[in-house]
């Protein structure tokens, strides 16, 4: 479909749940083998030891899921250790989150990079975090977890 000089692509889906690919995930557990292949006869390459860290799923196949974190490490994961809890990775030191989605709203806490939190709702630019009891709204470009397009409510 060609719009004002646009070309939008066709939304890539997974074969075997149908839903968007990349999209983001979490561990669910706190240990998790990552495999060469999408079989537990495949080679245990190495193993995921973060609970709620967020993953991004680029491919699918039966019941494994392809998926790399952050650094763009990955490999083969059962799909029962993944959750559709979404959490973002906090990439920016001293990431100041805010009362509302404004630059100049008050700062409510301070996460440190690295942080793991919980995504909430989230506008063309901030996303509603939380970790450790606290919460507030961070600049979307400070997390990882999360695509520049989304918006969640």
């Amino acid at each position: 479909m060609i719009l004002s000089g646009s070309v939008f692509a066709a939304e890539q889906r997974g074969s075997v749940t149908n839903l968007p690919l990349p999209r983001y995930v979490s561990m669910k557990t706190s240990e998790g083998n990552v495999r060469r292949g999408p079989s537990l006869t495949h080679r245990i390459d190495w193993v995921f030891q973060r609970r709620d860290m967020p993953l991004q799923i680029t491919a699918e196949y039966g019941h494994w899921r392809r998926v790399q974190d952050r650094d763009g490490a990955g490999g083969w994961v059962h799909y029962a250790l993944l959750s559709g809890v979404r959490t973002v990775l906090v990439e920016r030191d001293m990431l100041q989150v805010r009362s509302r989605p404004d630059p100049d709203a008050p700062v409510s806490a301070v996460f440190e990079m690295g942080v793991v939190a919980r995504l909430g709702d989230c506008n063309a630019d901030w996303c509603r975090i939380s970790s450790g009891g606290y919460r507030g709204w961070a600049p979307k470009s400070s997390l990882w977890g999360v695509s520049m397009s989304e918006i969640r409510d």
